[in-house]
């Protein structure tokens, strides 16, 4: 394997209805122009329907991967040296850490549709941050790729 391939990838995409209702919002700006006329309803459609659809994007565009030794999440960049051991966590742990257990000084890429997560605890004395939360809809792939890592590293 190349030390440039990803050893995993996973992209945290909005589910299929967030998508529906972003094409319902385009049909609410074309009813609100639609007593302007044919036109400015056409544009309301597109503009609310283009604006519905790039918030949906932007917000499922987050990604999580394990590559060249390093744990990129989001926009972080962590390597897997200054990270502790991964714990698979399931959907009742994972709400656990995201609501009471949770540190508001840990790092967390946190998708409320993905119910299961991954959380690591960064080793590196000299980061205060005392954990990375990671939602992920494969939990074990992703914590089997990061104890890979940081075998080989050891």
């Amino acid at each position: 394997m190349q030390p440039s391939a990803p050893s995993y990838d996973e992209r945290l995409t909005a589910p299929g209805s967030w998508w529906v209702i972003a094409a319902l919002l385009g049909l609410s700006g074309g009813l609100v122009m639609f007593p302007l006329g044919n036109v400015p309803m056409l544009a309301g459609v597109i503009v609310a329907g283009a604006l519905a659809a790039i918030g949906v994007s932007s917000y499922g565009s987050a990604r999580i991967r394990v590559v060249a030794g390093s744990l990129v999440a989001g926009e972080a960049r962590i390597p897997v040296a200054a990270l502790g051991a991964p714990e698979v966590l399931d959907a009742e742990e994972a709400r656990a850490w995201r609501s009471y257990k949770a540190d508001p000084r840990a790092f967390m890429v946190m998708r409320g549709y993905v119910p299961q997560a991954v959380r690591v605890e960064v080793t590196d004395p000299a980061d205060p941050t005392p954990y990375v939360y990671l939602s992920s809809r494969d939990p074990k792939a992703l914590a089997a790729a990061l104890e890979a890592v940081r075998a080989e590293a050891q």
